[in-house]
């Protein structure tokens, strides 16, 4: 047999293997072990199998056997699933299903597999109907249990701890407690890190079941006890990079500091028009400006976004790098930006004063707040002021006379704002538009990144006018691309799981709300009356909370399958090219259409590109969210440790078997566990603690006030214990 002949034989085989799953050529480059060299040689033989007959290749690009042995295949197949394997401390573990029956893998049926594998796993059990009675309308939940056959792939490649030294080797405890295996660490392979040390450990062998996994020391972050220590641990086990390649900050140092002439040619000339930044104090990176005016009760809203493409330029070092990073990440003491500072705060940046590149949409919008007409255009502009929220809620609100002073000649433009704002959101409201208005956490550290307070962030009139103008002009530039029926990314929001709507509708029955269904679908309308029945209530944060929890989570997709949220068709992300790479590509796709140069070869490219472009940025999106959320909640584990036996007033938040979740004003959330409990007994039934004591019986509800005493803090697991402090007549 001939070498072409075994690849061939080998690859049939494996197709028509038990445990096959139909797959992707990569997915199956990584089951054969394909060096990436080596994959064109795949695709090749692939193409072959396929031409022959031998095998089918399915439009999403799963190879298969072809009808006749494909029956047996599916049948085969229906007993396998792939999924990322999600551990549980105690050793047990689930495959989390995006249709949310997921499995469960008891500790038995592990098999080896490690927080984040993805794996293969053949069903046991197919599980069967159960009654869950802890809410008024009983559900029905289908549990299925697995076992792992096979490691696809490997979720962790390097793990962040903390480094403990032996006499005669070392090993490291994994932050993530999910990853429950010291990793061994030969003394010859620590890179001389001592016990404390916060390091980097690649891992070299993945062990089994009597052997523990074994590493490198690949980086030592620092001590925990440096400060900053604790928040670069978290950006290196997110794997989020920091530094920039060589290759990107040689591209950087050819740009000029200023924009050239020969890049103002052939643009829209705005410079004479006046037009502001508007953004938070500390903003550096500002990538949108807005300009307003009215004329015979049509008002020409501008708004203005840095030209960032004109730079970043397709398949360029700077391209790759931001591709690879997908958004830039705020975290409490830092931003991580997408692009080199010399961009996102320099050339790119809106700055006050200088002339600049952008792309404009500029829309003609009538009094109930349509749009009647837009132009997208390539523009230079020059801003005259750069504002902040805070200068302009003082014009607006309070009409503070020494700011009106400074800003004379813009206050009528922000009183204008302020009234065509007000037209676009009851136009939104009028459709159904949600609007989540949850107090954002503001951290404030001290000189050594110690939390010294914790406040909530408010959103204001001025910061509400800003949102309202980059949603008008995402929803406009997405329905124009979109009738021209060209590549896109769009942002979307598919709609609520119904079975989530219902039991949110059984839960929000005990407080005496309700939502109305039309068969299994809920309008976004339904949503929105919820939160504004609630507003102002004591239930209103958790109710919120929930409702924003049933929902599903917005993505980046190439076809506008509609918002559910802003209840809109059409909708996108045009106004933030600096710090999301999505802009940045529709930006490109919208320049090359300008400027007649989209033709069938283009439009082909993008075809091809943008649905990884889309998956790629959502899950980096999801990466930098998970890591804000992390760094967060550890600095508020932080603050509280100092406030151990100090009570405080808070809400219940939510109710569990093991105890209430209790969230105080400044956002922190913790948990009064059932050890914890003062009363001698208690009663769980879903939604309600019924405390039974020797005086007298307490019950605790979703949405009540209580009075609180900090127990406990744990720096590792970034939880908060709490107790009740019952009021002197009840002890």
């Amino acid at each position: 047999m001939d070498r072409l002949e075994e690849k061939k034989k080998i690859i049939l085989d494996v197709i028509a293997g038990e445990f096959y799953v139909p797959m992707k050529i990569k997915e199956l480059a990584i089951l054969l072990n394909v060096p990436k060299f080596q994959r064109e040689e795949l695709h090749y033989v692939v193409n072959l199998l396929e031409s022959e007959g031998k095998l089918v290749i399915t439009k999403r690009g799963k190879i298969m056997l072809p009808e006749g042995l494909e029956e047996k295949n599916e049948k085969m197949s229906s007993d396998f699933v792939e999924g990322i394997f999600e551990s549980n401390q105690r050793g047990f573990g689930f495959i989390r299903m995006e249709d949310g029956e997921d499995i469960f893998i008891p500790e038995s049926q592990v098999h080896g597999a490690l927080h984040t594998d993805k794996v293969l796993v053949k069903l046991t059990s197919q599980g069967k109907g159960t009654q869950n009675s802890s809410s008024n309308a009983a559900s029905t939940r289908l549990k299925k249990e697995g076992e792992i056959v096979k490691i696809l792939e490997r979720g962790f490649q390097e793990i962040v701890g903390i480094y403990k030294k032996s006499k005669s080797f070392g090993f490291v405890i994994s932050d993530n407690t999910k990853f429950t295996k010291d990793i061994y660490i030969p003394v010859e392979r620590s890179k001389g890190a001592v016990t404390g040390h916060k390091v980097v450990v690649k891992i070299t062998d993945f062990g089994g079941k009597n052997k523990k996994p074994e590493g490198i020391v690949k980086k030592i972050i620092g001590h925990i006890n440096d400060p900053g220590t604790d928040i670069l641990s978290v950006v290196e086990s997110f794997n989020i990079p920091m530094e920039y390649p060589k290759d990107v900050l040689r591209q950087v140092e050819d740009m000029p500091e200023e924009v050239p002439a020969k890049d103002k040619a052939g643009r829209l000339d705005l410079t004479g028009v006046q037009m502001v930044t508007i953004d938070g104090e500390d903003a550096k990176d500002l990538d949108d400006a807005i300009s307003l005016s009215k004329e015979n009760g049509i008002y020409k809203l501008g708004v203005h976004i840095a030209d960032v493409s004109n730079y970043v330029t397709e398949n360029s070092p700077l391209d790759r790098e931001a591709l690879k990073r997908g958004t830039s990440v705020y975290l409490v003491d830092r931003v991580i930006p997408m692009l080199p500072h010399k961009l996102s705060n320099g050339l790119c940046s809106l700055n006050a004063g200088v002339d600049r590149l952008a792309l404009s949409c500029i829309m003609e919008i009538d009094e109930k707040g349509k749009v009647i007409g837009h132009k997208i255009a390539e523009t230079v502009v020059n801003i005259d002021r750069r504002m902040t929220y805070t200068a302009v809620n003082k014009i607006l609100t309070y009409s503070d006379e020494e700011t009106c002073k400074e800003y004379e000649e813009l206050v009528p433009m922000f009183k204008l704002m302020e009234e065509l704002a007000a037209i676009l959101r009851e136009k939104r409201r009028t459709r159904g538009s949600i609007d989540f208005d949850f107090p954002e956490s503001k951290i404030y550290l001290d000189e050594k990144g110690f939390p010294v307070d914790i406040l909530p962030y408010e959103r204001n009139v001025a910061t509400k006018i800003i949102e309202d103008f980059m949603l008008i002009a995402n929803e406009t530039v997405a329905e124009d691309f979109f009738w021209q029926e060209l590549p896109f990314v769009y942002r979307t929001h598919d709609n609520p799981d119904p079975e989530k709507m219902l039991k949110l509708g059984t839960f929000i029955s005990n407080f005496g709300y309700g939502i109305k269904t039309t068969g299994s679908e809920v309008h976004p309308k339904e949503i929105q009356k919820l939160l504004v029945r609630i507003e102002g209530t004591p239930e209103e944060a958790l109710i919120s909370r929930l409702t924003l929890r049933s929902m599903k989570q917005a993505k980046y997709t190439t076809v506008s399958t509609g918002h559910f949220g802003l209840a809109t068709q059409y909708y996108c992300h045009f106004t933030s090219p600096i710090r999301r790479y999505p802009d940045l590509q529709i930006h490109r796709i919208i320049k090359e259409n300008l400027r007649g140069k989209l033709n069938e070869k283009r439009i082909n490219h993008y075809d091809n590109i943008l649905a990884d472009v889309s998956a790629e940025a959502s899950r980096l999106e999801r990466r930098a969210e998970e890591a804000e959320r992390d760094v967060e909640k550890m600095k508020k584990v932080q603050y509280m440790s100092r406030r151990i036996g100090e009570e405080f007033e808070g809400v219940i938040s939510g109710i569990t078997a093991y105890g209430i979740y209790v969230e105080l004003p400044n956002t922190v959330e913790g948990m009064v566990h059932v050890t914890y409990m003062k009363d001698d007994y208690y009663h769980y039934d879903g939604d309600r603690y019924e405390m039974i004591g020797e005086k007298t019986g307490n019950v605790y509800r979703l949405g009540q006030t209580v009075r609180i005493m900090v127990e406990n803090t744990d720096k590792i697991n970034r939880t908060i214990d709490f107790s009740i402090v019952l009021d002197e007549e009840k002890r």
